[in-house]
């Protein structure tokens, strides 16, 4: 085999293992994005969940606010009714 025919495959072995190398990179990108988008979707799905639970925590903290006023008023009432059920009565005969 004369020495340029020995260079000649040199280089494209060389470039073979190049190309190798780059379709390996390029497959474990692709495999890398794939696992990302599977993330990004889970990460999806969580974010509806937690928002959909945020949204009944706040619904539960204003009906909470709702009876916690209603409770405060009746008991302002109630004591309101003991204070005059306590008071002596006024002597104006």
């Amino acid at each position: 085999m004369s020495d340029s025919a020995a260079r000649a495959i040199a280089r494209m072995d060389h470039a073979l293992g190049e190309l190798e190398s780059l379709l390996v990179r390029a497959l474990d990108d692709r495999e890398q994005a794939g696992r990302l988008a599977s993330e990004v979707k889970t990460l999806g799905v969580e974010r509806a969940r937690i928002t959909d639970a945020l949204d009944r925590a706040e619904a539960k903290i204003e009906r909470l606010e709702h009876v916690n006023r209603e409770v405060s008023r009746r008991l302002v009432a109630a004591m309101e009714t003991i204070r005059q059920v306590l008071r002596p009565e006024d002597s104006t005969q």
